[in-house]
């Protein structure tokens, strides 16, 4: 077997795929990259067991074909070292050894034997299939608006990821940590049929990596177990997080009567200032909105350190004091692209709103949750 690849359009693939490879796993043989030449082109494929990557990558120069494996580390460290230029694989069918040969030198690397063995992605039932088609754009946004927001709960593992819901109008993105709830919604992916899944966070991830890279329609398809996303050059399969996701829209508050409109941008760079003065267990920063202006004030006790400031917003008649811890706030505006935001309240112990207080997009609907802490009501 033979073929010639760019060694930089190469590394860049392999790089994509080693964010998924073990260092260490109970199946040593997915420590490697499972290399398979075909007439269409190169595939490589990357697995931890619960989720595989695979890169096509296309290429003119081929001869002959099957499967090997390469330690992923050794190849990739070797391929960081060349310049731009053609190389040359040439692999022994009988003892896997791999020859690499580039301008100037040749390479021997020890092939993996059973190749055979190196588990297969899982299978999407065909009679349990849901699918739908969307832009890497979309996708994307979906992912990056929630992702943030995934919990680590061990004791709850249905929170640790992307719940993604078709529907006949429209899919939701939501995602949960119980201390702020992210909806992202698209009016523009619908579904004859409606059904959802958990994204798990690492495959999540991995896909939001790679997505900036694709320029064509992506096809996600998905079972009660698996979910297969089809991109241009990459195939990611993952195992869905079984259970029943949470009734988010139960904890969304109806009856929100005090809204405060204020720029996005001023807010964040207030909160971050102000915010280096809080205690440092509590991160808890205070604010008073009265008179269209926001007061936010943060102290801690035991420094005898203290701050304060004020910014002029939009109160509509609002008298209120109210506390966030100042991280999980910070992370809602930092999601949040639009100028203006708009807050929505109603006491100092029930959940706030916050989203964009005008649409640039009206397939795009963006609303975060974040609950208060309590404070002194000096």
């Amino acid at each position: 077997m033979k073929f010639i690849a760019s060694s930089t359009e190469l590394l860049v693939y392999l790089q994509s795929l080693s964010k998924i490879v073990p260092s260490r796993s109970i199946v040593p043989l997915v420590e490697n990259f499972l290399f398979e030449i075909t007439d269409e082109g190169l595939k490589v494929t990357a697995t931890d067991l619960e989720t595989t990557l695979i890169a096509h990558i296309e290429l003119s120069n081929i001869e002959g074909q099957g499967k090997f494996a390469i330690e992923s580390k050794r190849l990739l460290d070797i391929l960081k070292e060349f310049s731009q230029q053609p190389l040359t694989f040439e692999i022994n069918e009988e003892t896997y050894e791999v020859t690499i040969k580039s301008e100037t030198g040749k390479f021997n690397i020890p092939g993996v034997s059973a190749v055979d063995e190196y588990p297969e992605p899982a299978e999407i039932s065909p009679d349990q299939t849901s699918s739908f088609v969307t832009t890497p754009e979309i996708l994307l946004k979906g992912i990056n608006s929630t992702f943030f927001s995934i919990s680590d709960d061990d004791l709850r593992p249905v929170m640790n990821g992307i719940f993604v819901e078709l529907k006949n109008d429209y899919t939701t993105f939501v995602a949960s940590d119980s201390h702020k709830l992210v909806r992202y919604r698209r009016m523009d992916i619908k579904s004859e049929n409606e059904a959802s899944f958990i994204l798990p966070k690492k495959p999540a991830d991995i896909i939001r990596n790679i997505l900036p890279k694709i320029g064509e329609d992506i096809t996600v398809e998905f079972d009660n177990n698996n979910a297969r996303f089809k991109m241009t050059g990459f195939t990611v399969v993952c195992r869905l997080i079984e259970g029943n996701f949470p009734d988010y829209e139960a904890v969304m508050p109806i009856n929100n009567d005090k809204k405060i409109e204020i720029d996005r941008n001023n807010l964040l760079n207030t909160l971050k200032r102000v915010s280096l003065f809080s205690n440092e267990a509590s991160k808890l920063v205070k604010f008073y909105f009265h008179e269209n202006q926001a007061e936010i004030s943060a102290q801690d006790i035991d420094f005898s350190i203290s701050a304060f400031e004020q910014i002029p917003c939009l109160t509509d008649d609002v008298d209120m004091k109210i506390g966030f811890k100042s991280t999980f706030l910070q992370d809602v505006l930092q999601n949040i692209k639009a100028q203006d935001i708009t807050i929505t309240m109603t006491d100092q112990k029930r959940a706030s709103l916050v989203f964009p207080s005008t649409k640039d997009d009206e397939n795009e609907d963006v609303l975060m949750l974040v609950m208060p802490m309590m404070i002194d009501e000096d």
